[in-house]
């Protein structure tokens, strides 16, 4: 018998608790009782022999809302919340790893820079001039910063992003333009977020309390009004000084907002509100001294130090079926965020002090503000068709996006005193963090004394996109199944430039289209086993990071003789194949892919320089990954992945980057989180992520070399542990104890390409949430 907590059956199923009974055992004479009953007449009148039914067990489990999860194996998705995949995980022809959000919640981690950087495949990346203004992702060697979807939709901008509103984290893999248009040289992200339903009601209040000055609220509440009305919301307060680096800290504000109305059986309409206000005092943690961390660097932010996010957008979707095998999906998004930093970077220089001492840590300010604006319209017509003997899934669809992002500067005013002397100066000219006895100076934290005004802006960057996408699955045999896509995009790109100082104006314009496909196979053999081969492409547009401008050496638009046009677009190729298992009652999940990645007619930077060269560029990304997903056992619950890649520049139009790795590139990385549940009330659990060495640089071409050739500018690999236990007081109470990092473990998460800046992972945390759902 299947537990409650499916979506279909909405009369029976609301107001159940969230927390219904487990275990419950029926009697084998009330069974005998109830057969007896549907015996049919004619059978009692040939004393037609009673057979008697063994007792039968009950498994309920908690109501999960998220409609794309696995029945009672909390850390495993059944399906992709994009719905233009239409077969369940296990059976698509693409490396797509799902986390949950029970997954996230036993992890403790709750932005989403810190949830991905424990994932294999992924690193962590520095923006321009240290930050660039949110988080920057990294998928098997290829920029993804502005690879961020929500609900299928682009999420443009360097945000700050947050998982409180967050039912699942979808992470693809390799190129696949075809779903998401251009870009996603390595792969995407696809966050799906919190609907409301009317099949039931619940609620669900957590406060937790932690080292660091940490509190974290959240409030998660769905209540239907009738049969075709239902409003959910989830509110979010969050504070935290940054562990061991106080007093620089994190604060966060969110409010999440979803309302369903289903009038009849065939018409949805979904309105959403998503709301965050990230407000942080950032440290940039450590720095490298002769390649080499430098170990004890004080805190050095400064009090009106600032890296904020205020995010708003509104979403509208409309759901039409025009019969069962028919249907229709509008999408429309419109959203605006405000982002801006003025942070405070150190560097080992040697300096002096008046008195002539040696000291260092030579402070520096870097910042920057953000305003993004977007519209986008997604329509998809779903067909379910019986063509040629074959039942085809087709998916016709058109999407409409205007994206604009305004950067510009922050007009700094240091108005405290030097308190060091560097290069040839003869009086204080620089300030430095450390003193001549190797701690911090007095007064750090105010050490600059800075005024800071908003400055005018220097790019006006607008990408205006119509793309037009057909996609099929179709059985060729009861085990042998196609995938195919195609997607053809056509952009105006718009790009103004001008000097924060002077005030020059510079205007950049391209129009091209582009063409990009996907091709996957899939045969069952069995078991829950199935083999898969996979082609996919991806292009993206000089200037299709939005954060830089002309900065073409870290993805901004390369100009040459003045002008942005006649660079090809970049191309990217993914070919892989692999192998799912999905076993125990479809409660595991077993997978292996075998990829090679090939980016070709790469544009490359020059320094800061706007000027580059088109086309020029080519690096190829080879690897194997693993990974498992579910239950082991009814008590063992695991998620993991271990990526083994290599990378390699195979043309550059500086001849010796050929044969260098790529920048920012962890050869080996592997995650493994699992959870015990020990008795009915109690639980416990703990994850092990690792990732190799790897070296700074510029996105999409070698990693820093010094003149022999060797590498330098390291991030030093890592390993890094955390536990966790939860104990159900009640049926509705819940405590969770986290401790992260419990060895408190010096490790560093990105590296600055100069080695000027050196990201720390946080330092050892323990934190206690309560639980309480209603």
């Amino acid at each position: 018998m299947n537990a409650v907590g499916s979506k279909t059956a909405k009369s029976t199923s609301r107001r159940l608790p969230a927390k219904s009974l487990r275990n419950t055992s029926i009697t084998a004479s009330a069974l005998s009782l109830s057969a007896a009953m549907l015996i049919p007449q004619q059978a009692l009148a040939q004393d037609a022999p009673v057979k008697m039914l063994a007792p039968v067990k009950i498994e309920d489990t908690a109501i999960d809302p998220n409609p794309n999860a696995e029945v009672g194996v909390p850390y495993k998705a059944r399906t992709s919340g994009d719905e233009r995949h239409t077969r369940p995980l296990a059976e698509t022809p693409q490396t797509i790893s799902v986390l949950t959000k029970s997954q996230i919640d036993d992890s403790g981690y709750t932005d989403l820079v810190r949830i991905l950087d424990a994932q294999p495949g992924i690193t962590i990346g520095t923006g321009e001039n240290g930050n660039a203004f949110g988080d920057r992702y990294i998928i098997r060697g290829q920029e993804a910063r502005s690879d961020v979807f929500v609900d299928g939709l682009r999420d443009p901008g360097m945000t700050i992003r947050e998982s409180f509103a967050i039912e699942q984290i979808e992470i693809s893999k390799g190129p696949n333009s075809s779903f998401a248009g251009r870009g996603t040289s390595g792969g995407a992200i696809n966050a799906i977020t919190k609907q409301a339903t009317n099949a039931f009601d619940f609620g669900k209040i957590g406060v937790g309390l932690g080292t660091d000055q940490h509190v974290r609220a959240t409030v998660d509440v769905n209540h239907s009004f009738g049969e075709k009305f239902a409003v959910r919301a989830n509110a979010l307060y969050a504070y935290e000084e940054i562990p061991d680096r106080g007093p620089a800290d994190r604060e966060r504000k969110g409010l999440a907002v979803s309302g369903v109305f289903t009038p009849n059986d065939n018409l949805t309409l979904t309105l959403d509100y998503y709301g965050l206000r990230a407000d942080d005092n950032p440290d940039l943690g450590s720095y490298l001294t002769d390649m080499l961390p430098t170990k004890g660097v004080p805190v050095y932010a400064q009090k009106q130090d600032f890296q904020s996010s205020d995010v708003d957008t509104f979403t509208a979707r409309l759901a039409y079926s025009f019969s069962p095998d028919l249907r229709v999906m509008n999408l429309m998004r419109y959203g605006r965020s405000d982002n801006g930093y003025v942070v405070t970077g150190a560097r080992g220089t040697t300096a002096l002090d008046p008195d002539g001492d040696y000291a260092s840590a030579t402070l520096s300010t870097h910042q920057g503000w953000q305003d993004v604006e977007y519209f986008a319209n997604q329509t998809n017509l779903f067909w379910d068709a019986d063509l040629f003997g074959r039942k085809h899934d087709f998916i016709a669809g058109v999407e409409y996006t205007n994206h604009k992002v305004l950067n510009g500067v922050y007009n700094v005013n240091n108005t405290g005193s030097p308190n060091c002397m560097t290069g040839n100066a003869t009086a204080p000219n620089s300030f430095c963090a450390i003193g001549p006895d190797g701690g911090a100076v007095n007064g750090l934290n105010t050490l600059l004394g800075r005024e800071i005004t908003r400055g005018n802006w220097d790019s006006d960057w607008g990408v205006e996109t119509i793309a037009v996408y057909l996609l099929d699955t179709f059985d060729l045999t009861d085990r042998l199944s196609l995938f195919t896509g195609v997607r053809f995009d056509a952009y105006n790109f718009d790009l103004a430039t001008q000097n924060s100082r002077t005030m020059a104006l510079d205007r950049y314009k391209n129009s091209d289209s582009l063409w990009n496909g996907h091709v996957g196979v899939t045969y069952k053999v069995g078991g829950g086993g199935m083999f898969y081969a996979s082609f996919a492409s991806a292009a993206d547009i000089n200037g299709g990071e939005s954060d830089v401008g002309t900065n073409s050496g870290y993805g901004g638009t390369v100009i040459y003789n003045g002008s942005i046009a006649g660079a090809a677009p970049e191309r990217s190729i993914n070919l892989e194949v692999g192998t799912k298992w999905n076993i125990l009652d479809e409660r595991l999940l077993l997978t292996a892919a075998l990829f090679q990645s090939t980016k070709s007619d790469v544009m490359e930077g020059a320094d800061y320089d706007s000027v580059g060269t088109f086309n020029t560029g080519k690096n190829r990304v080879r690897g194997v990954e693993f990974g498992v997903t579910g239950n082991v056992t009814d008590a063992l619950t695991v998620q993991g992945g271990l990526t083994l890649m290599d990378s390699k520049v195979l043309k550059s139009a500086t001849p010796d980057n050929v044969g260098k790795v790529l920048s920012n590139f962890a050869k080996y990385s592997a995650v493994l989180q699992a959870k015990y549940q020990l008795t009915e009330k109690f639980s416990f659990g703990g994850a092990v992520k690792y990732e190799s060495k790897r070296f700074g640089g510029q996105p999409d071409t070698a990693a820093s070399y010094a003149a022999d050739g060797s590498y330098r500018v390291p991030v030093p690999g890592y390993a890094v542990f955390d536990l966790f236990a939860t104990y159900q007081i009640t049926d509705d109470l819940e405590l969770r104890l986290n401790i992260n990092n419990v060895g408190n473990k010096d490790y560093y998460l990105a590296v600055y390409r100069s080695g000027s800046f050196l990201y720390k992972g946080d330092g050892r945390t323990g934190r206690l949430t309560l639980t309480y759902d209603f």
